[in-house]
C-alpha cells in the first residue's frame, strides 16, 4: 500500500502523516538550502515550529501539518538573506535604502517562496502557511519610518497580499512566527516582558482582523498565547520569583 500513498494524495489532494512526516524533515534539499544560505531564518523557523506544534497539541488541530508548515514558511527570504536581521552580521543594506525599497524588499519573500517551493514540489497545503502568516498586515517598521519623512504615504506600498490565515493552523503559525521574531529585540528577557508582548503582537492582530477566518475562540487564543509564554520562558531561561524568606514569614 505504501506505493499508493503518493497517487492518492496527488489524485485527492490530502497529505499523509508519512508525507507530513518528510516534509518536515530538515534534511530536505530545500530545508538544508536554507539552512546554508540562511543560516538565522532556519532557526527561527525551527522555533517558530516548537512553538506553533505546541500550541496547536494544546487547542486541537493537525499538529504535523503545522509543523511542517512552519518549516517553510520563510523559505523566500532565501533569496536575498541579508536583508533580514537574523542573518545579518553588522551590515544592514536598509540603511542605504528607501523605507518603499525596504518594504517591497520584504514583502517580496512571500511571493520567491511560493515560487520556490512550487518548484520543489512543495504541496499547496504547507504552500499555504508561506501566503497566509503575515496575512493582510503592514511592515509597520518602514511604513512609520515612511511617515516621518512624507505624511501622504499609501498603506498599500507597505502591506503583504495575504490572504488572511483561513485555518487554526496558519492562525497559530502567524502568532508564532510575530512573537518568536518579536522576542529576539528584547533586551532584558523577564516574565513581565515576554508576557506583554505576546499580549500586544496578538491584539494587533486581532485588531487587524487577521484571525475573523480561522476559527479560533477567545479561549483559544488565551491558551495559545499561556503555551508560548511558557516556551519562550523556557527558552530564555526565564526564572519563576519565588517570595524572599522574609516575605514568606511574614505571610
Amino acid at each position: 500500500a505504501y506505493p499508493l500513498i503518493y497517487l492518492f494524495e496527488r489524485s485527492f489532494g490530502f497529505l499523509s502523516e508519512v508525507s507530513l512526516l518528510e516534509l518536515a524533515d530538515t534534511n530536505t534539499p530545500l530545508l538544508r538550502q536554507l539552512n546554508e544560505k540562511a543560516p538565522g531564518t532556519f532557526q527561527h523557523t525551527i522555533q517558530v515550529a516548537n512553538l506553533a506544534e505546541e500550541a496547536i497539541r494544546v487547542i486541537g488541530g493537525d499538529v504535523l501539518l503545522v509543523r511542517a508548515g512552519a518549516m517553510y514558511h520563510d523559505v523566500g527570504k532565501m533569496l536575498q538573506p541579508e536583508y533580514f536581521i537574523e542573518n545579518q552580521s553588522g551590515i544592514n543594506p536598509h540603511n542605504e535604502m528607501s523605507p518603499e525599497e525596504s518594504a517591497k524588499v520584504i514583502i517580496n519573500h512571500i511571493a520567491s517562496g511560493i515560487e520556490i517551493a512550487k518548484r520543489h514540489g512543495v504541496p499547496d497545503k504547507i504552500i499555504d502557511f508561506i501566503r497566509t502568516h503575515h496575512g493582510t498586515t503592514r511592515t509597520e517598521y518602514f511604513y512609520r519610518k515612511a511617515l516621518e519623512d512624507d505624511h501622504l504615504v499609501s498603506p498599500a506600498l507597505y502591506t503583504y497580499p495575504g490572504p488572511r490565515p483561513f485555518s487554526k493552523e496558519t492562525a497559530v503559525l502567524m502568532m508564532a512566527d510575530s512573537v518568536e521574531a518579536a522576542s529576539r529585540s528584547l533586551r532584558d528577557v523577564d516574565k513581565f516582558r515576554l508576557e506583554r508582548l505576546i499580549n500586544d503582537i496578538v491584539a494587533h492582530q486581532i485588531s487587524l482582523d487577521q484571525f475573523k477566518s480561522s476559527n479560533l475562540t477567545f479561549k483559544d487564543i488565551g491558551d495559545i498565547k499561556s503555551v508560548f509564554l511558557k516556551k519562550l520562558m523556557s527558552i530564555y531561561h526565564v526564572r519563576i520569583e519565588y517570595p524572599s524568606i522574609s516575605s514568606a514569614r511574614s505571610s
